[in-house]
């Protein structure tokens, strides 16, 4: 196998702006075909693919090599069984199940029959993630005491889809909860405990829209939190240490560039959209509160890259290399949403063991 011929599973928001495109930007992977209902989009926007009303027959097809899941959260587990059952490598959008369970089933089925399992994690390459991670490879921060991570945005009115209805792995603590936590296993990994403090502030809401979570890692302690009502949202990252404090403003313009249907120029460095680079604004400060760059002389961010994930399961998949998200990271997330839940129904401190 020379190039990878994937199956997409959905072509909603995650499958029609993200998955599809990107993809489409890796050289050694070819979308062959897709299981959605939007036949006249797909044609549109995919022409090379063909369109399956089944997705048990596009799982079935002996001509794939990777399924990549992006269907509603509730039905992440059975679609990814079935494509591992079948013998195909696998994606799944995050989360990657509905609880630690579910992960621990597919984990080991993935292992059986030998096939790579990963989870789209694509806030890992966030611009402003991204440029946290390397002020902190650089020590440029020192010991780091305290982490916010924020994804605020105005969205007064709720939205009709999946995500607004009660069900399990609706609202925005599986959405973009999800996100969160797994940036803080990337930073700290496992929290030793939790407190959760989740709401539906909307009227009319019914599902979570907003959440609060504080993560312990002995005296280090990581914010992590979510509200749709911030008409003018504050920094989405903010780092502190002893030796310097980090600041990210505003989302990576991925995400919006991608809706617009905007694609990077190089599929390998991603670094150019049109001319522009996906960065969002940073500002770093040493202890005494001086204003210092990334690198000397350089205030800028580290660009944002969501191809990467894609080019790390061809990696995968054709040279032997280690999936782009380890799906036992995924599975820690899903332990963490489990005790933040049980946090906020309770109000107790819940430990983070599983």
């Amino acid at each position: 196998m020379d190039r990878i011929k994937v199956g997409l599973l959905g072509y909603g928001l995650a499958g029609s702006v993200f998955h599809a495109p990107l993809i489409g930007l890796e050289p050694r992977m070819h979308l062959a075909a897709i299981h959605s209902s939007r036949a006249e989009q797909i044609a549109q926007d995919c022409p090379g693919a063909a369109v399956m009303g089944s997705a048990d027959d596009l799982i079935g097809r002996d001509d794939l090599d990777l399924i990549v899941v992006a269907t509603p959260n509730d039905s992440h587990f059975t679609y990814a069984q079935k494509a591992l059952e079948a013998g195909k490598h696998v994606v799944v959008d995050k989360p990657l199940a509905l609880d630690a369970g579910q992960a621990d089933a597919l984990i080991a089925l993935a292992q059986k029959e030998k096939r790579h399992l990963s989870v789209f994690q694509n806030r890992r390459w966030d611009s402003g993630f991204l440029s946290l991670q390397s002020a902190m490879a650089q020590g440029r921060l020192g010991a780091v005491s305290c982490v916010e991570l924020h994804f605020d945005r105005f969205r007064p009115q709720i939205k009709q889809g999946w995500r607004e209805v009660p069900a399990p792995g609706a609202g925005v603590l599986y959405d973009l909860g999800a996100h969160l936590i797994d940036q803080a296993l990337c930073l700290f990994g496992q929290p030793d405990a939790i407190t959760a403090d989740c709401q539906q502030q909307r009227p009319g809401a019914r599902v979570c829209d907003y959440f609060h979570l504080v993560l312990f890692y002995g005296p280090r302690r990581v914010v992590l939190h979510v509200t749709t009502l911030a008409p003018k949202p504050g920094p989405t990252i903010m780092a502190h240490g002893d030796g310097g404090s980090f600041f990210a403003y505003g989302l990576d313009p991925q995400e919006a560039w991608l809706k617009a249907g905007r694609r990077p120029d190089d599929h390998q460095a991603g670094a150019l959209w049109g001319g522009d680079l996906p960065l969002v604004d940073v500002a770093l400060f040493d202890a005494e509160g001086g204003a210092i760059g990334l690198l000397p002389g350089d205030q800028r961010a580290v660009p944002g890259h969501y191809g990467a994930f894609y080019g790390g399961m061809a990696k995968a998949i054709l040279d032997g290399a280690d999936v782009p998200v380890d799906p036992l990271n995924a599975r820690q997330g899903l332990s963490i949403l489990a005790a933040a839940e049980e946090s906020s129904k309770t109000g107790c401190r819940m430990a983070c063991d599983g």
